[in-house]
């Protein structure tokens, strides 16, 4: 019922730019969303967070370079991924919390970035 549909990824040379987008649909209220790496299983490794009240985090290896944001009005979660590196390479995936359980329980299907040297 609840789908997160990301966009944005593609390939790119380092030292570029790409905006992902997340948005979200299904008749829920999120507070919280984010954007993650693949891990093992069906656990996800941090990137970036944002709460209800705008407050960001970000993992030491992206930090500087990208910049979480979201508009609330149209349910869209971004990362501007600026000063790209062969190792973002990655598939990113967006998520979003409930409001009440405090853990990640809607997520997108991935969108793959390519960065090549």
């Amino acid at each position: 019922q609840v789908q997160l549909v990301e966009s944005g990824g593609g390939s790119v040379q380092a030292g570029g730019s790409l905006k992902l987008s997340c948005a979200a649909s299904g008749g829920f209220s999120s507070c919280g969303m984010g954007w993650f790496l693949p891990a093992s299983g069906k656990e996800r490794d941090f990137v970036s967070t944002i709460s209800s009240d705008g407050t960001t985090t970000y993992a030491d290896s992206v930090k500087g370079r990208f910049t979480i944001s979201r508009d609330k009005a149209k349910n869209t979660l971004y990362l501007q991924m600026n000063s790209l590196k062969t190792e973002d390479t990655a598939v990113y995936y967006c998520a979003a919390d409930d409001c009440y359980s405090g853990s990640w329980v809607f997520w997108g299907q991935g969108t793959q970035v390519t960065v090549s040297s």
